[in-house]
């Protein structure tokens, strides 16, 4: 295997081989690239990639589902909380400002607490805190965590008792400008590393995170208050469904191989029923839950399960990918390919230009003459 090839597909440690591997496997293995002559025809065919001794190439993420994947539900979820929640609190509905300040809180106390169920001790978590490294989402994850959920705390217990209600006006519009952050991070975080479905998807996950936590968040509200209320939430959960939807199609697309494992096995079934419940979710909010509490209940409870279905989604989609070298080998090998195109084509052009300006020089020499 040439050098090329262990090129890996991501800049995170995640993932990676800790083996120095090497097999001539797939397509190119062993192939001599200098030598053969133009028109000369090989005599095997091109070899297709179907295994790496039976061995994956990544190591399989030891992140367990539970807690990983529902730190990330509930981060996009308090994110979208705290953005509601300031809205309700300008235009003065108190219900649901209240329910999704509340929402908000609990909600990046357990994503904390998954947090640290899965790094095995709470010291761990201060330890990020240790250093403050802007090229590394899981450090500046961590200072907004640090700083998002003090003012998440405020704003909800100013809101629940009635006191200082000046700081926690302050508290509410800290915590929305941070909801965005809080809900998107988790999405880069996880593309910054080398699996395939995650990697791939770094453009963007982070919209599709953005638009999952909004519209849970907007379920949230539905489910949580009356219908009077509730008319910030159903639009906030449309426009979220709308950006986590048209998002994600637009995800699965470009990705290309990397996409499959999103629409095949476990993690396939998760993500299509998020869809489905997301947008029937959305629809029931924006034509029958201005009318019925039910309904309106119903769709909210649909747009969590989705924000929920879709991050195990993704996440099992990851864990897939990383397990069959097949992912990791050949969109490698496309990319060589491709870089290898680019190079063959910008040195026939300088070769087509030099030929053309010794052409020119002939026929002013000969005109000179």
């Amino acid at each position: 295997m040439n050098r090329d090839d262990h090129e890996h597909v991501g800049p995170g440690d995640a993932g990676r081989a800790s083996s120095g591997r090497t097999a001539p496997t797939g397509q190119g293995g062993g192939r001599r690239r200098r030598g053969r002559r133009r028109g000369e025809r090989p005599v095997v065919p091109e070899a297709e990639f179907t295994s790496y001794y039976g061995m994956p190439i990544l190591n399989r993420p030891t992140w367990k589902a539970l807690d990983i994947a529902g730190y990330l539900f509930l981060g996009g979820l308090a994110g979208g909380s705290s953005l509601l929640a300031a809205g309700a609190h300008a235009t003065g509905r108190r219900a649901l400002a209240r329910s999704a300040k509340i929402g908000a809180l609990g909600a990046i106390s357990a994503s904390t607490v998954a947090l640290i169920h899965d790094l095995g001790r709470p010291e761990r978590f201060y330890n990020m805190l240790r250093v403050a490294k802007p090229t590394s989402p899981m450090s500046v994850g961590s200072w907004i965590l640090a700083g998002y959920g003090p003012l998440t705390g405020v704003a909800a217990v100013t809101e629940a008792t009635g006191r200082f209600r000046r700081t926690g006006a302050a508290a509410t519009a800290g915590a929305a400008l941070l909801g965005p952050a809080v809900a998107s991070y988790t999405a880069v975080l996880i593309a910054d590393t080398a699996v395939p479905s995650w990697h791939e998807g770094y453009r963007e996950l982070p919209f599709v995170f953005t638009g999952s936590g909004t519209a849970a968040a907007g379920g949230l509200g539905m489910l949580t208050v009356s219908v009077a209320q509730a008319g910030p939430a159903r639009r906030a959960a449309a426009l979220g469904a709308a950006l986590e939807l048209g998002a994600g199609e637009v995800m699965t697309r470009r990705m290309g191989l990397a996409a499959e494992p999103l629409r095949q096995g476990r993690a396939g079934a998760l993500v299509r029923a998020s869809k489905i419940l997301t947008a029937t979710g959305a629809a029931v909010g924006l034509l029958a839950g201005r009318r019925s509490r039910a309904a309106a209940a119903l769709s909210g409870a649909a747009l969590l399960a989705g924000s929920t279905a879709l991050r195990f989604g993704v996440f099992r989609a990851g864990v897939a990918s990383a397990e069959d070298p097949r992912y990791t080998v050949v969109p490698q090998r496309e990319r060589l390919r491709q870089r290898e195109e680019r190079r063959r084509r910008e040195r026939s052009a300088e070769e087509h230009e030099e030929t053309g300006r010794l052409a020119g020089e002939d026929r002013g020499t000969s005109e000179g003459r």
